[in-house]
Parts: C-alpha cells; sequence; structure tokens
C-alpha cells in the first residue's frame, strides 16, 4: 500500500535536466518554494496509456489550471532528461514541464518507487498526481495498490475537480471541411474570432466524402461537432457561440 503524503513536504532533490544542450540543476525548492504546482508522476516516457492519455489531457487543461491559480504543470518520470525532453517534443506539450527523475530519487523519497523488472523497466514511479502549494503537499490522487498499470484518480480531470469544481473545461469541437468552401471558412472564422480551439479534418486530405458519409450519416461541408455530438453547419455554430458566451457571461 502507497503511503498518503498529505499535509507533508515534498522531497528536496536535484533533477539534472538538460536545456540548449547543456546540463541544469534544478533544485525542487526552486520548483515549489511559494507557488502553487500541479504534480502527475507516470512509469515511463512513451509508453501507451502515458502518451495517449494522462500526459495529453494535463496539457489540453493546462489553461484551466492556470485561470484557477497553478503557476506550473510538472510531469515526472523515472528517465533520463534526454527521454524527457524528446518526449515533451514529440507530445508537442509545451504547456507542461518534465523532470527527469533519472535516479528515482524523487520518487523513492515520495514512497512511490515500484519494481517492473517484469517488464523489463527495472524500477520506475507508481502513477499519481498532486497538489502542492508552497512546497506543502495538499492533495493526492494515488492510483490504487492492484496488478497492472491502474489509471482511476490521477488523471487531469480527476485533480481539477479538486482544485476548481465549477471550473470550465474547454469545448471538444470537431469540423469537416473542404478546400475551397465559403462556409467552412466562415465556420472557422468564427471559432478563432471567439478563441475555440477545434481540430479540422479536410475532406480529400486522408478522408473523402464517403468516409464522412460513413461515419457521420451526411457528405456536406462544413459539420461541425461539439463534446461527441452533431451541432450542425456555420448558421448552427453561430448560435452556438452566441448561447457560450451568454453562458459564460
Amino acid at each position: 500500500m502507497f503511503e498518503n503524503r498529505e499535509g507533508q513536504r515534498v522531497p528536496e532533490v536535484v533533477f539534472k535536466t538538460r536545456r540548449d544542450n547543456e546540463w541544469v540543476d534544478v533544485n525542487s525548492r526552486d520548483i515549489f518554494a511559494g507557488r502553487d504546482v500541479v504534480v502527475f508522476s507516470l512509469p515511463g516516457a512513451f509508453t501507451p496509456t502515458c502518451s495517449s492519455s494522462h500526459v495529453p489531457r494535463y496539457d489540453e487543461l493546462a489553461p484551466v489550471f492556470r485561470a484557477c491559480g497553478i503557476d506550473e504543470i510538472v510531469c515526472i518520470s523515472v528517465n533520463d532528461a534526454f527521454v524527457m525532453n524528446q518526449w515533451r517534443e514529440d507530445q508537442a506539450a509545451h504547456a507542461l514541464t518534465f523532470l527527469p527523475d533519472g535516479n528515482g530519487e524523487f520518487t523513492e523519497a515520495m514512497g512511490m518507487m515500484v519494481d517492473k523488472r517484469s517488464l523489463g523497466f527495472g524500477r520506475r514511479s507508481w502513477r499519481y498526481s498532486m497538489l502542492v502549494r508552497d512546497g506543502l503537499i495538499e492533495k493526492m490522487f494515488v492510483e490504487p495498490a492492484v496488478e497492472g498499470d491502474p489509471f482511476e484518480v490521477s488523471d487531469a480531470d480527476t485533480l481539477l475537480a479538486y482544485l476548481d469544481p465549477s471550473a470550465r473545461k474547454p469545448d471538444d469541437v470537431l469540423v469537416f471541411t473542404r478546400p475551397g468552401c465559403p462556409y467552412c471558412l466562415r465556420a472557422k472564422g468564427l471559432l478563432s474570432e471567439y478563441g475555440v480551439p477545434y481540430e479540422e479534418i479536410r475532406v480529400g486530405e486522408g478522408i473523402g466524402v464517403r468516409g464522412v458519409r460513413a461515419a457521420t450519416g451526411r457528405d456536406t461541408v462544413p459539420q461541425i461537432f461539439v463534446n461527441g455530438a452533431y451541432l450542425g453547419d456555420s448558421e448552427a455554430l453561430a448560435g452556438w457561440i452566441a448561447a457560450r458566451g451568454a453562458q459564460a457571461a
């Protein structure tokens, strides 16, 4: 069973990082002293759950965390600085700080070191997250001590819900477009004007009309989806943005 260290101070260690091809020592005091910091730790860089879910969601919610007063979001793993830097670039997670705990000193002092030799990993960190205020651990979310690699409570949404249950998360917006379509340009312009992040799938670039019709049952563009539901065309988008603004106010 892993110890919950709420109310205790974070370990004082030196992280061996790399910046501009130079070694830079980062003391844990420099990270935590006088600051509100979110930390999440995981078994390893480039591993499936860490790369597909754990890191991306913290990166997505980084603006929301910062709006809640968080100064920094730190990802810690028992990997060296070269691996952590490359993983950060691969993930394009530029809103997060990746700290290499290559010798496992921080993880060991947190009581979160586990034996992963059966997988050829050696000793690695158990998966957990925590909120640290001025070096003091206020809240921890530690994954249950069961076989495998559980991912149930150390996710970004759980920690954000503790920090501010009323925090507004960004909407998930997907737009199917076609090059040269004026309605598509209008829809993207509205989203950009109001600062709504979105992802775009262009018909003809990896997907054709048949693929769009198979996925959505429709073959017109633009097609706009919000939070897993079909919204409509650019006119429907304008109404959704207006309602969204009114709710925010």
